[in-house]
This record gives C-alpha cells, sequence and structure tokens, in this order.
C-alpha cells in the first residue's frame, strides 16, 4: 500500500531537505491549469504521506510544517479560485486541508484567513461549478471527515452550515457519495457525544450539543417523511450509529427514535423494508440497551409477522443468529424460515405424516401465494430459505429440537419436483412441478442443503430415499454439469456419515449397494462428452479412494468396475484440467494398491508405467495444471513412502528436479522446493537414500547428517536448483528456495569446519558464481560440488537478509516521499532528465 514510507526520525517525518526543495515545484505544478497533473493514484500516495506525516508527530509540528513550508498554504488559498483549478486538484486540496486540520493547532492557524469557511462552508465549495463532479463532493466529505477530530471542528461545523449540506448529500445521485455522507453524520454524531459518553445520567437529546441535536432532529424528521429514500437515509445513519457506537448515550437515542420507527409498521406497505430490518438487527446487536425494557423484542415479532415471506427470510435470520434472544421470539423466526419447506410438504403429500415442527406454519396463505406468483419468485425464494437454513444448522445457538426428518425430506421433494418424479396430491403441488420442473438453480441449492443434512441422525429408510435420489440426479442425462459437481459433493457427505454400521468396521450392507449402483454410473460420467462432468467425476473419485482406499469391500466394488481403467485412460484427456484431475485420481489410486492393471509376475511394468506417464507429464505437457498435479503426487508419494519412490529415490529426486528446473511454471518451480524440502526432512539421517531396505528402520537420533548423505546431496540436482531459485524473478519461488536453504543451512550446521569459502578446493569458482549471485547476474552451473564447497556457499549466504527483501513488496524500495515528488513532478518535465527516479 502507498501509506507505507521508510522515514526514519521526527525530522525526516516533518520534512528532509530534498523534499522541502521539490514541495514548492509540485505545489506549483498542481496550482496551474495549464499543467497536467499526476493521476489519481500519485495524488493518494501524497495524501498518504501527508495524513503519516501529521499523524506520526505533534499538533505543534504539524504547524510548523504548514509555516515553514508556504508552497501548501498558497495551494490550498489557490483553490478558492476553483475556476483555476481541475477537479482532480479540487478533490485532493479538500482532502488535504481536511488532513491538516485534524490538528487543532493547523486548524486554529488555517482559520484565521477564512481557508475553511471558504471550503466548508455553505457559500464555499457549494457555488463552484466543479461541484456537480462526484469525486469533488467525496474529496469534500473525506476533508470534513478528517477534520471532525477534535471540540473546535464540533463548533465550526455547527457554525458554517456544513451538517446541513451533508444532509443534502445523503440523497447525493452517486452511492459513494451519499453513503460517505451518512458514515460522516455518524462521525459527528460519535464525536459531539464523545464528552458526555460517561456521564451519569445521560442527558435527553434536547440537552446534546448543536451538532447532534441536529442529527437526531433531521433523523427523526425524515422517519416521518412520506417519501421512502429519505426514511432510508435515516435508518441507515441510525444502523451505523447503533453498529460503532456503543455509549450509554445510544440507549437514550433510541428512546427517542423508537416511536417514529413504530409508526413506520402502521403504514401500508412498510416503507424501507431491507433498511429497516438492518437497523432492528443492529439495535439487537447493542451491547449497552436493555431490551426487555425497550420493547425491542415486541418490535422484532410485529416485524416478523407483517413481512411477506421473502422479506422475512433475512429478518428471522438474523433473530436466530442473536446471543441473547427470547425463545418466544426464536421460534417465532424459526417458523418464518420453515413456512416455504412447509408448503411444499402440505402440496406434495397425499396422507398426512406425524406431526412435527413444519406442520405449525404450514398454513401460511402469504407462502403459497409467493411460491405461485411467479417463477422468479417461486426459486428466489426456496433457494433464499435453503441456504438460510443451512446456514442455522451451523449456528452454535441451532434451534433445538431439530426438525430434521421433515426438513430431509422436504429437500428430497423439492429435487424431485425439479426431475418431475413426485405426485402431486394438489392443484398447488402441480403448479409446482411445472414451475420447478429441471430448475438448476434449486437443484443446487437444495443439493448442498442435502449434504449439509447428513451431518444429522437420519432414520433408514430416508437414507435409502436420500441415496435414490441421489443416484437419479447423478444418472439423469438432463443433470447439467454443475448439478452434477453438487450431486457428487452431496453423495460424498452422505457416504462419510452413512458408510458404518454399528459394532462392524467395514462398509454397511446399504452403502455397499448403493456403490455397487454407483460405480457404473460413475463409468459413464467418465466418458462424458462434457469436460466439466469428466472434471467432476474424477475429483468425486479422487475423494472416494481418498477417503476409503483402504477398505476391503469398497476395493472390490471399485476392482470390480471400469473406472480404474477409465481414470487411467484420461490422462490423455484434451482438456487440461481433466488431465490434472486424472493425474489425482491415478496417483490415489496408485497410492492405495488399485491401479488399473495390477503388477503381476507377468506383468511388473504395469505400475512403473504410471510412474513413466506422469513423469512425461511433467516434462512435456503444455498447460500448467496437469504439471502442478504431477508434483502434487509426486510429493504425496515421496511423503508417504510411495514403493516407485523407494525403489531409486536418487534417481526419482534427481528426475523429477531436473524437469522442474526447466519449467516456466512458477507454481511448479515452488511445488518442486516443496518435494526437495520433504525429501530433505526424511532424508537427514537416513544416509542409504537408495536403499529401500532402510525403510521401516526405526530412526536414530542424529546429532548431524552421515557423511554420505551430504556426498549424495551433491550429486542431486537439489542444491543448485534452490541456488537457481533464489535469484528467481517471483518472488515466491526465491522466498520457497531461501527457507530450503536455511533449512539445510540449520541441518548442516554442525557438518561446517572453521573455513570461509576462500579455504575450500574450489575456492575460485565457487567464490566467482557468489561474486555473480551478489551483484543480480546470472549464475552458470555449479557443476559437481564437494560437501565442503556447497557448506562454504551456504554460510556464505546471507539468507536472512534475503528472506527479509522478499518478505517485503517489490515496490518497497521506490516508496519513499523523495521519489514519489520526483515521479510526479517527471510527468510535467520539471526536472532533468537525469533526475527523474524511473523504476
Amino acid at each position: 500500500s502507498a501509506g507505507h514510507w521508510d522515514l526514519r526520525g521526527t525530522a525526516a517525518l516533518i520534512m528532509d531537505p530534498e523534499c522541502s526543495r521539490l514541495l514548492p515545484a509540485l505545489c506549483a505544478v498542481l496550482a496551474d491549469p495549464r499543467q497536467l497533473v499526476a493521476d489519481d493514484t500519485c495524488l493518494e500516495k501524497l495524501l498518504d504521506w501527508f495524513k503519516t506525516v501529521t499523524e506520526t508527530v505533534n499538533s505543534e509540528s504539524s504547524l510548523q510544517l504548514l509555516q515553514d513550508h508556504p508552497c501548501l498554504m498558497e495551494l490550498l488559498s489557490h483553490v478558492l479560485k476553483p475556476q483555476d483549478a481541475s477537479p482532480r486538484v479540487l478533490s485532493f486540496a479538500l482532502r488535504l486541508v481536511g488532513i491538516f486540520a485534524a490538528q487543532e493547532d493547523c486548524f486554529q492557524y488555517l482559520q484565521q484567513g477564512e481557508l475553511l469557511l471558504g471550503l466548508f462552508g455553505e457559500t464555499g465549495a457549494l457555488s463552484w461549478a466543479a461541484w456537480s463532479v462526484p469525486s469533488v463532493r467525496s474529496g469534500w466529505i473525506q476533508g470534513l471527515c478528517s477534520l471532525a477530530n477534535h471540540p473546535s471542528a464540533l463548533h465550526f461545523l455547527a457554525d458554517s452550515g456544513a451538517v446541513d449540506t451533508i444532509f443534502s448529500l445523503q440523497g447525493d445521485p452517486s452511492l459513494f457519495v451519499a453513503s460517505a455522507a451518512s458514515q460522516l453524520l455518524v462521525h459527528i454524531l460519535a464525536l459531539a457525544m464523545q464528552d458526555g459518553a460517561s456521564v451519569s445520567p445521560i442527558p435527553e437529546p434536547a440537552a446534546w450539543p448543536i451538532c447532534a441535536q441536529k442529527i437526531v432532529d433531521h433523523v427523526e424528521e425524515s422517519l416521518h417523511s412520506k417519501a421512502t429514500p429519505q426514511v432510508t437515509q435515516a435508518l441507515n445513519v441510525l444502523t451505523t450509529t447503533f453498529g460503532r457506537c456503543h455509549s450509554p448515550w445510544t440507549g437514550v437515542l433510541w428512546g427517542r427514535l423508537s416511536p417514529p420507527v413504530a409508526c413506520l409498521f402502521e403504514r401500508d406497505p412498510i416503507p424501507a423494508v431491507h433498511s429497516l430490518m438492518d437497523f432492528l438487527l443492529s439495535v439487537a446487536r447493542s451491547p449497552v440497551l436493555n431490551f426487555a425494557a425497550c420493547g425491542l423484542w415486541e418490535m422484532l415479532a410485529q416485524t416478523l409477522s407483517r413481512l411477506s415471506p421473502t422479506q422475512a427470510g433475512p429478518l428471522a435470520l438474523g433473530t436466530l443468529k442473536l446471543q441473547h434472544c427470547p425463545q418466544e421470539l426464536r421460534t417465532q423466526a424459526f417458523g418464518a424460515l420453515l413456512q416455504p419447506l412447509a408448503c411444499i410438504l402440505k402440496a406434495t403429500t397425499e396422507a398426512p405424516g406425524p406431526p412435527g415442527l413444519l406442520d405449525e406454519t404450514a398454513g401460511s396463505l402469504l407462502t403459497v401465494d409467493a411460491l405461485l406468483s411467479s417463477k422468479s419468485a417461486c426459486v428466489g425464494l426456496l433457494c433464499q430459505t435453503l441456504a438460510h437454513l443451512e446456514e442455522v444448522q451451523t449456528l452454535p445457538q441451532c434451534p433445538s429440537p431439530w426438525p430434521q426428518v421433515p426438513l430431509l425430506g422436504a429437500a428430497v421433494t423439492i429435487l424431485r419436483l425439479c426431475d418431475g418424479s413426485v405426485n402431486p396430491s394438489s392443484s398447488v403441488g402441480g403448479r409446482l412441478c411445472g414451475t420447478l420442473g429441471g430448475c438448476v438453480r434449486i437443484q443446487r441449492a437444495a443439493l448442498d442443503f442435502l449434504g449439509t443434512l447428513s451431518q444429522g441422525t437420519s432414520p433408514l429408510e430416508l437414507v435409502l430415499e436420500v441415496f435414490a435420489i441421489l443416484l437419479k440426479t447423478l444418472e439423469s442425462p438432463e443433470s447439467s454439469p454443475t448439478v452434477l459437481k453438487k450431486a457428487f459433493q452431496a453423495t460424498l457427505r452422505w457416504l462419510q456419515t452413512s458408510h458404518k454400521t454399528p459394532n462392524c468396521s467395514g462398509l454397511s450392507p446399504d452403502v455397499l449397494l448403493f456403490l455397487g449402483e454407483l460405480f457404473p454410473i460413475l463409468q459413464k460420467r467418465l466418458c462424458s462428452p462434457c469436460w466439466e462432468i469428466r472434471d467432476s467425476a474424477l475429483e468425486f473419485l479422487t475423494q472416494l479412494i481418498r477417503h476409503w482406499g483402504g477398505q476391503a469391500d469398497f476395493r472390490e466394488a471399485l476392482h470390480s468396475s471400469e473406472v480404474p481403467t477409465l481414470a487411467r485412460q484420461l490422462l490423455q484427456d484434451p482438456e487440461s484440467y481433466v488431465r490434472a484431475s486424472a493425474v489425482g485420481a491415478a496417483g490415489q489410486l496408485s497410492s492405495r494398491g488399485l491401479q488399473a492393471t495390477p503388477a503381476s509376475p507377468e506383468n511388473p511394468q504395469a505400475q512403473q508405467g504410471l510412474l513413466t506417464d506422469l513423469m512425461h507429464i511433467l516434462s512435456t505437457d503444455s498447460e500448467g495444471f496437469p504439471r502442478r498435479a504431477v508434483l502434487r503426487v509426486f510429493t504425496e508419494w515421496l511423503r508417504d513412502g510411495h514403493a516407485d519412490v523407494l525403489q531409486d529415490t536418487e534417481w526419482f529426486v534427481t528426475t523429477v528436479l531436473q524437469a522442474v528446473s526447466r519449467d516456466l511454471d512458477w507454481e511448479v518451480r515452488v511445488q518442486g522446493l516443496e518435494l526437495a524440502q520433504v525429501f530433505l526432512t526424511q532424508a537427514v539421517g537416513h544416509p542409504s537414500l537408495h536403499c529401500p531396505y532402510t525403510v521401516g528402520l526405526p530412526e536414530a537420533a542424529s546429532p548431524s547428517p552421515h557423511p554420505e548423505f551430504l556426498q549424495t546431496l551433491c550429486r542431486l540436482p537439489l542444491f543448485e536448483f534452490a541456488f537457481y531459485a533464489l535469484l528467481d524473478c517471483d518472488r515466491p519461488v526465491a522466498l520457497k528456495a531461501c527457507d530450503l536453504l536455511l533449512f539445510l543451512r540449520d541441518k548442516t550446521a554442525s557438518c561446517s569446519g572453521p573455513r570461509e569459502a576462500g579455504d575450500s578446493p574450489h575456492s575460485s569458482s565457487v567464490e566467482a558464481v557468489l561474486q555473480r549471485w551478489r551483484e543480480g547476474e546470472q549464475v552458470q552451473p555449479l557443476g559437481d560440488l564437494e560437501p565442503e564447497a556447497m557448506l562454504a556457499i551456504l554460510r556464505s549466504l546471507d539468507l536472512e537478509g534475503l528472506q527479509g527483501k522478499l518478505a517485503k513488496s517489490s515496490d518497497h524500495v521506490e516508496k519513499s516521499p523523495q521519489s514519489l515528488l520526483q515521479d510526479m513532478l517527471a510527468t510535467v518535465g520539471i526536472l532533468e532528465e537525469n533526475e527523474v527516479d524511473c523504476y
């Protein structure tokens, strides 16, 4: 960000000599309408610099800055002739005045020449032709917001007419300006009440400071207005006030304004419904109000009963999220959320089921009307309801008892309405069939909700219904790619909670039966002409294997299908996303010994073939996604001790790093460094890296790496790869390489002798490499290194210093006030060519 400057000491913070020399020229450029002014980014950085200066030093130092640099006052005074300045400069100057006026000494100094009144008074900026430009009005508001920082500013605001201007800007055609005006009113109100926050008892608003009285009177008048925009503006101010201010005076404010708020419910229709709901919830979250005494709960209950089902949903959700809410109101809010699903069940159920919580809300005519009014209204209401209930289930204060059975029935019914398999029991149900048939949006929402419901306890017959509707959705040719992806996700969640039988470690018979029907469908989806479907099917398969690849029943069901063979074939898919997912699936299959053609005495090369295929993808695939996927698989194989890796670890690491070092994708190079770090972590203390028989032996605590480990490390391209990566143009790669070499240096510290780089057998070549590295030149291959030379290089590198530099943003060197001023002047040719700070 532009606000972090490298300024040291108070003197530098006020103004260093070079900046003092450049500032008059810059002020002259900004004041000259004939000059091409710097872009908005530079002006923002300049404002950030002045803000940093004034906030870091005291008020007297800020005043000294103004007095020592009269060019600043000349620029600000020049703005009083707005016809000579561009809107961009006017906005900048208004904000700059506010930054200085936030300090009380500067405020008094600026007020002496009536500069503040000329800029912020009712006869000032409002009379400018440039006032029609939104950025100027925004600059005026931001300047006032900075200025409103001390008691003197409150008197100025009360006397200058600025507060009335802010009132008018609440209705500004620019939403940014209108929002900023409301925020500023809250800021001024909080400032005005700051001194009285600890007074007891809190006086009535009629005795509040003048600015506070004006704002409260204006808000109250707006609440009585017949125009909905005025009501909305007032409610937005109050919502922000109760959200930010938690002092006792807000209780007095509620007592004053709750009657006109209550009157809003007497209107038909209720104005500014969404703003009204936001305000009531903001008040309900206040830590200082006595809700039982202030009538808030009754107002919330009244609101819930008056709103339409679509409007009531967000308020009901917000009410259920409240920490301290009466049970009666909580029940009412939950009932409002359940109404649409209750209507769905009633319209599609032939025989009444057992009584439940949804029955109490099933008769809402308003909800039925909302569901049947139009397709968009029906879809919108149901999607909102399902999303809200999904969120409610995860709340700490989730309603209890949770109506798991009717909700699960409703979710299944909605999916059946979408695929046309439900037999409606009423005319309402028939119309819902026509409305929801084939609706992708509803299917996605219902599948998300169905997946969430998997966390609850459900009777077996309902679980089987869930499995049936999931299979039907997965099999249906009408299911879109996004619906299938959601169905795969929901299936995975239900399998995770339903796969075990009590007192049995294997899969339950019902799950085995489900898998027997699932794998043929999965085969079909792996052959889909749509690449998104193939991709989703592979991702689902990968997760299945990750969770259940060790279960004998699962392995048998998988082996009886063609799924592993198809997954292996998709390594050649024309779509790169599918190839990447196929790499992940094949890697998981291999890790679990579930490869398509198991290795056998007759076919010993089957498993080796996958390793060869993945190496080929890493070296030749034109897209980055499959290559990254291969690195993730290889890293996991190395970490988990995959048989192919253990067969010859040196060859494996060497081959992978040679391919990665040539890769143009920075994420591949970072993943390659991650693999190298996993190798180093495992290898320290295990000298016989290439010997598979050492795996499984207990690790002996070793204070230092075995000499054979260092020799092996020098044979591998690992050190050279990490050394090159320190100069990588992509910062994440260089940072990862730095971390890796720091780890290696730490692990080999005890091996280091007293010799420095110049004492090693290869001292001349090592020193030449280091010199080129320090100068930022492209380093040449290191060649064969002896352990002593490698350790000497590690000791000679300032890895901590490099790590600190890499942790900074790429432009930290240029982020200085002097550089900023030079660049801004360079854009208008004020500086000589050799003075320009080019970067």
